[in-house]
């Protein structure tokens, strides 16, 4: 096999395993509550946990890759994932699979952060669009299998087998990585330790208290936790600015293309996850589905969207990333906008079209946005901006769930919402029509970030291919990329 598909298969396996271990954990939720006799609030963090740790070491985990090895790390990181998964899989109470699923989350962040800098390692700039589209089909599929291996597996079987299932899938992954994956460079720069710590310190105080205001309403100890976190974000920058190595190159953020990319996937995250969010608690708690089959009505549009990716990235190498990504958020919005109209008697198979319509903005969005980032990363450098782009990415995702579980806080008891959430709670009469007042304002500023997240992607720079800068060491292009 030719050493980039090799590579790209690796990528595409990582990708997969990451999306199933998403969508089946959700839906396995309640079952594993139940099993190791747990509160709500605790077994809620199995989920919470992964996103929390993911955020915080995006960054730095693409870092450590472009100093110690991209694919040497990457390939690390299956086997941190796949020996977490173990761990969860024999957790005795829910406390101690709190605790395995962070450790699976920092394997899984090595495998995020460094993915799309393997990519970059082994295609050509005019070739990675369609390799982007390959990894979004992996996505795709794996959170379909997530859908149905979690409903037949917590049916039929026991929900530990959702985590053992990762492990020989892990081996082989291993295996694959060490006969595929090669390191084409790494960087003689040192780890910036000072601004890492102070990264960490900035993503870990925001996103705990973000989450803790969602759970439990507003304090003064989460108000200041979130305060605390974004008044680090200035002494960051200002180490940043001055370290020879530093954990984010600010140079880039001078560059239109690269920081309104990075903007509008930021921006994109927040506003469309937490739309699955939300519509998941409407079919569970208005219309009474269970999780699977609220999940199920979701999957045709990850199908069309993992059927089309490879084909919209091919494209995205043609078209340039405004044109293609910028439509893709157009779809998404025209989806949001319809689910707002959705009401207690509107026919549930309504979700199907709609999931296909930002399912298709989706395979549009993805490949071309992921492209235009990383071909405005230097050499040396891929890994740095590959993380980024997820600690963006996973930050978006992470204020996705806090945006929904607050809102659906201010309509119902937090417990009863993150009963909906999980499925196993119905609402009836008032409070759903409360419950829906409220979701349909929160549908409504989703629309309006993606809106915003389109008017970004649309006003990014424009101009020919020019491709990354040649040189390990050279600067930050000045001129447009891709269009």
């Amino acid at each position: 096999m030719e050493e980039s598909n090799a590579a790209l298969l690796v990528v595409v396996v990582g990708t997969l395993m990451a999306a199933v271990d998403g969508t089946i954990m959700i839906l396995a939720l309640p079952t594993v509550g139940s099993d190791l006799h747990s509160d709500l609030t605790t077994i809620i963090w199995t989920i919470l946990i992964y996103f929390l740790v993911t955020a915080v070491l995006t960054t730095q985990m693409g870092r450590i890759g472009d100093i110690f090895g991209r694919s040497r790390f990457y390939n690390a990181g299956f086997g941190v994932f796949t020996f977490g998964s173990f761990l969860c899989g024999i957790a005795p109470t829910a406390e101690a699979l709190v605790g395995f699923r962070a450790v699976q989350a920092v394997g899984g962040a090595m495998i995020v952060a460094n993915g799309s800098a393997v990519i970059s390692d082994h295609f050509p700039p005019q070739r990675r669009g369609a390799a982007f589209g390959y990894t979004v089909f992996g996505w795709n599929v794996g959170a379909v299998l997530g859908i149905l291996l979690g409903g037949l597996i917590t049916t039929y079987f026991s929900w530990r087998l959702i985590f053992f299932i990762n492990v020989p899938i892990g081996i082989l992954a291993v295996l694959l990585g060490y006969l595929s994956l090669r390191d084409k460079e790494r960087t003689g720069a040192k780890l910036d330790l000072p601004g890492a710590a102070v990264l960490t310190a900035v993503l870990s105080l925001s996103a705990y208290g973000a989450i803790d205001l969602a759970s439990h309403g507003a304090t003064m100890e989460n108000v200041l936790l979130i305060a605390g976190g974004l008044a680090l974000l200035a002494p960051f920058i200002w180490i940043e600015m001055r370290s020879p190595s530093p954990t984010i190159d600010m140079s880039y953020f001078r560059d239109r293309l690269m920081s309104f990319s990075l903007l509008s996937a930021f921006l994109q995250g927040i506003g469309y996850l937490s739309v699955v969010f939300l519509l998941t608690m409407y079919l569970q708690g208005v219309m009474g589905l269970t999780p699977l089959y609220a999940a199920i009505l979701l999957v045709p549009g990850y199908v069309i969207s993992s059927m089309l990716s490879p084909f919209m990235g091919r494209l995205a190498d043609r078209l340039g990333a405004r044109i293609m990504a910028t439509g893709g958020i157009l779809f998404m919005i025209v989806g949001v906008v319809a689910y707002i109209f959705f009401g207690v008697h509107t026919p549930v198979l309504w979700v199907v079209p709609v999931s296909i319509v930002t399912g298709f903005g989706g395979a549009m969005y993805w490949p071309a946005n992921n492209s235009a980032i990383m071909s405005l990363a230097r050499r040396g450098s891929y890994g740095s901006i590959s993380g980024l782009r997820s600690t963006l990415t996973s930050v978006g995702n992470l204020l996705s769930f806090v945006t929904t579980i607050a809102v659906a806080g201010l309509t119902l008891p937090r417990s009863v919402a993150f009963q909906v959430f999980l499925g196993t709670s119905n609402l009836r009469g008032g409070l759903a029509v409360s419950f829906l007042d409220g979701l349909h304002a929160a549908l409504a500023v989703s629309a309006v970030i993606l809106v915003v997240a389109a008017l970004v992607s649309y006003t990014r720079s424009t101009g020919p291919y020019q491709g990354p800068t040649a040189g390990p060491l050279a600067p930050p292009p000045s001129s447009p990329v891709p269009k």
